[in-house]
């Protein structure tokens, strides 16, 4: 409302300074500090004048406040409309450039609430705890290229009782230099126990029974961007191979609402590259330490402007894009600023800052946090 507060108040001294010199130019009658000897009446008839001119004043000056300033878009190419996030124009440029001040829509899914992250020292999440337990299994699936590979499957407790029921999955990635066997090695330095983590939140009917599909990326998976209309090798094997198999093999939700994708370090450009750019595949993106190299990270606006300008983009993520690094997390910049091109355009987003660095330590706390919160139609 007060949209330029030192130039109203110079404006109004100046008025009350113009009104204090009129005062040498009145009769002593209709000035406050009349004579003593004028008539009585006189000296109250000024005073209140004197109070009205003052008034008149401030209102003049209250009026220009209250104009309201038409808001300026963003500026946008030639002849291009300006775009719009959720029915409000977006902002423009880099974190920092014009704001629109209108709130943005509500989304028709409604943001959770995320859980805590366990402890840094806290094991007893990833126990082999006294519940029931699901399996994990090894399974091949040939590339559209003739080349066979490997995949780790893990179906959740309840999977062969129920015969009649299908489960959402999660297509969980692994970094670089690993392979699909490390989400579920039970190793404190380079395993994720996916495979306990899971079973445990299911126990304690904190996770919905999801099947988790870890295939193995490495080789295809890549750090650059790809623009628009051109899939990468890693999005092309999952959208023609992995998910096919998945839903022939398992009784699995074959619908966008039910598939989420989430990865860590190199293993979190599925979710960028593949996922982002697939949201009638993909519901749910989590990303875990990682985000595009400052060199990759131009590209990545300009590929990724038209998708995320659409009116209404965030009814399209089922759950706000999820990004989380620790404070000394090799990749905690990168992250950073990968996040920031999403809320320049209003995106939905969970950002987490944990402790520690770009380790297991800290993945297999993401992905117990995230866990919780999928699939929130089955909870």
């Amino acid at each position: 409302m007060f949209t330029d507060f030192k130039s109203h108040f110079l404006l109004l001294r100046a008025v009350l300074t113009m009104v204090r010199r009129a005062e040498n130019f009145l009769p002593p009658a209709f000035s406050p500090g009349a004579s003593p000897t004028d008539p009585p009446g006189w000296r109250q008839i000024s005073r209140r004048l004197f109070q009205v001119v003052i008034l008149a004043a401030s209102l003049a000056s209250g009026v220009v406040w209250a104009k309201p300033t038409p808001a300026v878009p963003p500026p946008t190419a030639a002849g291009a409309p300006p775009a719009t996030t959720n029915g409000v124009p977006a902002r423009g440029g880099m974190p920092g450039g014009p704001r629109n001040n209108r709130a943005p829509t509500s989304p028709h899914n409604p943001v959770p609430i995320l859980p805590a992250l366990p402890n840094p020292n806290d094991t007893s999440f990833y126990a082999s705890n006294d519940v029931p337990h699901g399996r994990v299994e090894v399974v091949h699936y040939r590339r559209s290229g003739g080349v066979d590979k490997s995949m780790h499957v893990y179906l959740p407790p309840g999977y062969e009782t129920n015969p009649d029921k299908r489960f959402p999955v999660l297509y969980l990635n692994h970094g670089g230099g690993e392979n699909d066997s490390h989400w579920t090695a039970a190793n404190p330095r380079s395993g994720g126990y996916a495979n306990l983590i899971l079973d445990n939140l299911i126990a304690a009917g904190k996770a919905r029974p999801m099947i988790i599909a870890m295939p193995s990326t490495g080789g295809v998976v890549s750090g650059t961007p790809p623009k628009p209309g051109e899939d990468d090798a890693c999005t092309r094997e999952y959208l023609q191979d992995i998910i096919p198999y998945l839903d022939s093999h398992y009784r699995t939700r074959s619908n966008r609402a039910s598939r989420a994708v989430a990865g860590l370090s190199m293993g979190s450009f599925v979710p960028l590259n593949t996922g982002l750019t697939h949201l009638e595949t993909f519901g749910e993106l989590y990303v875990f330490s990682s985000g595009y190299w400052p060199e990759q990270l131009p590209a990545f606006q300009e590929n990724i402007k038209p998708l995320l300008s659409q009116t209404n983009i965030n009814d399209q993520f089922r759950m706000p894009i999820y990004f989380a690094a620790g404070e000394t997390d090799i990749a905690l910049n990168n992250c950073q600023r990968t996040l920031a091109v999403f809320n320049n355009y209003g995106i939905r987003s969970f950002w987490v800052m944990s402790s520690n660095g770009h380790e297991w330590l800290n993945w297999r706390r993401y992905l117990y946090q995230t866990a919780q919160i999928m699939f929130p139609e089955d909870h």
